[in-house]
Formats: C-alpha cells, structure tokens, sequence
C-alpha cells in the first residue's frame, strides 16, 4: 500500500518541521535547512516492497546533511538509491559529489555522513529513493563505496532500465498486490545491483548468485505474464529463456517448489481468488478455470481439492454464503 503524506494537510508554520520528521522517521533521521521556510511544501509516500522499501517526495528547495550525530542517533544501515524525476539536486559524500538533473540517480549509504541539496535553479524538486538493506546488496561493500556519490544518468543502458522501472514502480506499484510488491521489491534490488557491478567496469562482474537471482525473478515474473496459456510449460519457459530443462529446474533448486508446482499453485491461487469474489458466480466453475489455464474441468476439480481439500463448487458455495452474511 502506498501511504501518502502531504505538508498540505499541516499549517504553514508547521509544514518544514513536519517534513523534517517524516524524513527522519521514514529514510533516516537528517538535518535540513530551507530556502524559505515560512512558504515550504512538500508531499510524499512510501511503499512497502518486502526487500525494500521505495519513498518519493516532492519539495521546495532545501539543503541537508547528515552528521556522525545523526548517524548514532539513527541508522538504517541501507543503500539509498536516489532518482531526480523533476527538477535538480545534488549529494556529496566520502569525497564523491553528484549534480543530478532529471532522470539522473546517486547512491549513499546511511552510515556515513553526507550531504544534498535541491533546487539549485529555484525549483521544487521530486525524488524517488529505493532503500536496500545492505545485508540484501550482493556486492561487496568497498566496490559499492566507489560509487557512493557519483552521478549515474539513467539516459542509456542498464542505468535507463533501472531509472525506468524505479519511475514506474512509483507510479503504479500502489496498483499491486502484496506478493506482486515482494516480486518487484526483490527486481529492483536485482536490477540495482547488476547496474552498480555494471558502472564498477568489465572487470567488476556480477557474482554468479546475482546473475542467477536476477534470471529467477525474470522467470517468476514471466510465468505471472503468461499464466492463463494453458500451453505454458517449463519446456516453454525454458525455450523462451534461452535455458535447457536441466538448468530450468536448477534455478528452482533453492525456491520451496520447481517450476511445474509453482504455475500449478499460482493458477489455483488465481482460481480461488475468483471464486471467492461475489461478482463472479454467475460465471461457470469451469469458465473460471479456463482463465487461469486449466483446460479440463475434471483434472482442476481434482488438483483443487487435493490442494486445498474441499471442491471447487462447496469452495465457492462457502464463499458466496459469508459474502452474503451467512453462518
């Protein structure tokens, strides 16, 4: 879900301070100072990704840093990956500094002290901040530090298909459900860590764990894509992904179920979802089944009720009578 905040909502007076606050308390506890505090605004939002966690705000020129003080006051200990998608900003830490205009990111880690600013041509500004726990970044800590501070323009390669996917999942990730957030939390932290090993240089290559994790998201990601085909197979999947069977099922090694289970689990998730949902039971049982892939009515009566052991039809009869105010 995506909590909004909104300076709007304080009085003039207040609104810098409570921007202050939020901040400390969503990313990490900082110090600001503001080009006009009397007429400051801003608004904000947060959305939980599981892996992460992905802020975007929207302000009136500032300044900020974050002293040792701070940094025993509070820490997070998290990269922060910081997009610029309106206006300009600029960070400083451990001898690297980043001017940042629109579509341009920087990373810090909250435990060092840093700085930033924005506005620097009068403007509001709007930043989306993915937060990675440092504990889930696959790279080892002193090469990410070579990179703290450093602009990476996200206008071509790697670093656009991350600025792009960071844009979009701030616009229509609060659209999603909480097991499609977890799934693009754990992409985004994917996709960040093979653009840094990307920017480290050709000699800087993603450990093979990364590229693995990457590959398993993207299969996960296609089998949600194309799970009502009722020709989608790991056959498929592993032709589509340029993968021999053998490697398909390795993948799927460490995951708490293969391949062939997990589409089998998540189209009767999606079946039982319908089922249960008041608006569809006049359609058939079977026209249900269908939309999610399965292509005999006989054989998803039996795999629903071994799975969840009760059929299809006293499933839907229940749900249809709670719906309704039943006992």
């Amino acid at each position: 879900m995506w909590h909004e905040m909104a300076a709007a909502e304080m009085a003039p007076d207040n609104r810098f301070e409570w921007f202050e606050q939020v901040v400390s308390d969503v990313l990490l506890p900082t110090e600001f100072r503001a080009a006009d505090p009397g007429g400051f605004d801003a608004r904000g939002g947060m959305l939980d990704l599981g892996a992460a966690q992905l802020a975007r705000f929207s302000y009136a020129p500032l300044s900020s840093r974050r002293t040792p003080a701070l940094i025993r006051e509070g820490d997070p200990e998290q990269y922060q990956l910081g997009l610029v998608t309106s206006g300009t900003a600029w960070f400083a830490q451990q001898g690297g500094e980043a001017e940042l205009g629109v579509g341009g990111m920087a990373l810090w880690d909250t435990s060092k002290p840093y700085e930033s600013g924005s506005g620097m041509d009068g403007s509001d500004v709007e930043v989306v901040v993915l937060q990675i726990p440092k504990a889930r970044m696959p790279l080892p800590s002193q090469r990410v530090d070579r990179l703290l501070a450093r602009h990476i323009p996200g206008t071509a390669g790697f670093a656009a298909i991350l600025a792009g996917f960071l844009g979009n999942l701030a616009t229509t990730g609060p659209d999603c459900s909480p097991r499609q957030l977890d799934m693009l939390g754990e992409m985004a932290v994917d996709l960040t860590a093979s653009c840094l090993a990307g920017r480290l240089g050709s000699s800087v290559e993603p450990p093979a764990e990364l590229r693995s994790h990457v590959l398993l998201r993207q299969v996960s990601a296609f089998i949600d894509h194309h799970i009502a085909d009722p020709d989608l197979t790991p056959g498929l999947i592993a032709g589509r992904h340029h993968l021999s069977l053998r490697s398909l099922h390795a993948l799927f090694h460490d995951e708490p179920e293969g391949v062939a289970a997990t589409i089998r689990r998540r189209r009767l998730e999606g079946c039982r979802a319908d089922l249960a949902r008041p608006a569809l039971r006049r359609q058939s049982i079977q026209a249900v089944a269908a939309r999610w892939g399965f292509t005999s009515a006989t054989a998803f009566s039996r795999t629903f009720r071994t799975a969840y052991g009760v059929t299809p039809r006293d499933y839907r009869a229940d749900a249809v009578r709670r719906a309704d105010g039943g006992l």
